[in-house]
């Protein structure tokens, strides 16, 4: 069975945006030549789900071949019903029935890449099987939180953790399922 990970960026308090979905602080420890794992990373993927606000900032800031690449499905999950373009997919039913869809079918691993309603909707039906959480250096004091309040307990397991020069430290969980 397919795997839906999680591998996203936030400040040591937590947030992985300032207010106004700002995300600004990620360019604290851009360097050169340096991606954090995250190339090896989506070569593991071929399906990603993903936020409306998190698609729109990233196609504004980056460009739409940043998820769709031709490679690989991309759902983005909105209320607002929108034509496919390419291999993107504006998705507006329920996505714990798209992500146990998904995860039933064959290929490779599913990416989750926010935002905190998404992930927080699946943290709540115990759907992410792998956390890659990068530590940013950086204390935001508010914004919009990684975890939210009124999802279940779930332990974890550690995989392993790594340090960068720039302060950033990369954490890596597997979900424990009970």
């Amino acid at each position: 069975m397919r795997k839906i990970s999680l591998f996203i960026a936030m400040s040591l308090d937590g947030y992985i945006a300032k207010p106004n979905d700002d995300l600004s602080f990620l360019k604290l420890v851009e360097k050169e030549g340096e991606d954090y794992g995250y190339s090896e990373f989506v070569s593991t993927i071929d399906t990603i789900i993903i936020g409306r606000k998190t698609y729109d900032y990233v196609l504004k800031e980056i460009g739409p071949s940043h998820y769709d690449n031709g490679q690989r499905d991309v759902y983005v999950i909105t209320r607002t019903e929108r034509p496919q373009l390419g291999r993107t997919i504006f998705y507006t039913g329920s996505i714990t029935d798209l992500v146990k869809q998904l995860k039933s079918e064959q290929g490779k691993n599913i990416y989750c890449d926010g935002g905190a309603e998404i992930i927080n909707e699946l943290m709540k039906h115990t759907l992410i099987d792998e956390f890659k959480i990068s530590v940013i250096p950086v204390l935001l004091g508010n914004g919009t939180r990684l975890f939210k309040d009124g999802r279940p307990e779930q332990i974890l397991e550690f995989v392993k953790a790594k340090t960068f020069d720039t302060g950033l430290t990369q954490l890596h969980y597997k979900s424990k399922k009970q």
